[in-house]
């Protein structure tokens, strides 16, 4: 079993892998990740420990890049360790291992607003976690993804006997993203001669709930009139819970969208886990409908089949926002919203936690805008007022 007294040297070739301390109190669990995480190129073990309390110890003796901490631990449980955690290290990528339940969901939510970067769903069996090939690309790709963001950070601290801080060395790092903003143009001209939405739709994955709080808890109940539909990565009973804290969060009326329901104004609407959630045109109302189609972007819900039925059902008057998350999921659609004559924003590249989807349609020129997210509400709002 890893612990602390076998780290490789600084000097070693492991010291340019993204480094991962694994926060568990079954050994079990802690030796099947390893054997998974082990296995994977530029991923290296840097600690292995059972509670709260040695993992704040192995942070002030070791340079880490991303946690996976567990939430019921005995002598410091997951979530008591969180803040303590970031209070050493502000900028650490925490992913918390979190049940397929309600409370397991609603603990992971509360993580998140606490500043954990991400969740992962712990599986019920550890013969799950043995040979379960989805756990297994899922807790890669957001350690990859995590780790290369952490990288990148400039204000990346170096640990005391650590590795020296290299910013851009994580393995198979993304290229700096070029961003074309469509169509060129000051800022308030392109505001000004965007079309006024009659609906407003938000794409996000990691590191999305924080940013979605963070938006809608500027941008609260009452202040536009257009309905907001959003598609978040998240499993099912995860997105029940979403919907509960973006209420609490902001005054909107936030919950799962339903089969057949007509859209109204003044409400969210959030794509259930696993299932993808459109909108098509029925008369003068628009409807709601979720189908298990094939997962687009290896995700279900995808942003993607949204948009493109906002696009189609709503034509021009469509506002789409892709905020932070790993991948491209959300490109395909807001190349059909611009097509269509809609308009496309983007969080930047500082605030978002992983810049995967922004960066996907930053890059790709259809964005009218690319903003820190503090700025995201403030344009939406005045765009979508604008009547």
């Amino acid at each position: 079993m890893v612990n602390d007294s076998t780290l490789p040297a600084a000097n070693s070739p492991a010291s340019d892998s993204i480094r991962v301390m694994l926060v568990d109190d079954s050994a079990v669990v802690r030796g099947l990740v390893t054997r998974i995480l082990e296995a994977e190129p530029g991923i290296q073990i840097a600690a292995s420990v059972g509670n709260g309390q040695m993992a704040l110890s192995a942070l002030e003796r070791n340079e880490i890049d991303v946690v996976i901490l567990d939430i019921e631990m005995p002598i410091m449980d997951g979530m008591t360790a969180l803040p303590k955690l970031l209070q050493i290290d502000p900028g650490l990528k925490i992913i918390m291992q979190s049940s397929l339940t309600l409370k397991g969901a609603d603990i992971s939510l509360r993580a998140l607003e606490m500043g954990a970067a991400d969740y992962i769903p712990k599986p019920a069996a550890t013969k799950d976690l043995a040979g379960g090939a989805d756990f297994k690309a899922e807790l890669i790709g957001k350690i990859r993804a995590l780790g290369q963001a952490r990288r990148r950070d400039p204000k990346r601290p170096t640990r005391p006997g650590g590795p020296p801080a290299q910013r851009g060395t994580a393995p198979n790092a993304a290229p700096a993203h070029r961003v074309a903003i469509h169509p060129p143009g000051p800022l308030q001209l392109r505001t000004h001669t965007a079309e006024t939405p009659d609906i407003i739709a938000i794409g996000s994955s990691t590191g999305g709930p924080q940013a979605l709080f963070t938006l809608l808890g500027v941008m609260r109940a009452g202040t536009v009139p257009q309905p907001i539909v959003i598609t978040q990565h998240m499993p099912a009973t995860f997105t029940t819970i979403l919907g509960e804290h973006i209420s609490r969060v902001s005054g909107w009326e936030a919950r799962e969208g339903q089969d057949g329901e007509v859209i109204r104004g003044g409400r969210v609407y959030i794509a259930p886990g696993d299932f993808h959630m459109v909108i098509e045109a029925k008369g003068a109302d628009k409807v709601l409908r979720l189908n298990k189609n094939p997962p687009e972007n290896f995700c279900r819900p995808a942003v993607d089949p949204m948009l493109r039925s906002i696009a189609a059902a709503y034509g021009k008057r469509v506002l789409a926002c892709i905020l932070t998350g790993m991948g491209s999921d959300g490109l395909k659609g807001g190349q059909a919203v611009v097509a269509s004559g809609g308009t496309v924003i983007a969080q930047d590249e500082a605030t978002s936690v992983v810049w995967g989807m922004p960066g996907a349609v930053a890059s790709a020129g259809v964005c009218s805008a690319v903003l820190p997210l503090p700025d995201v509400a403030p344009w939406i709002m005045k765009l979508a007022a604008r009547r």
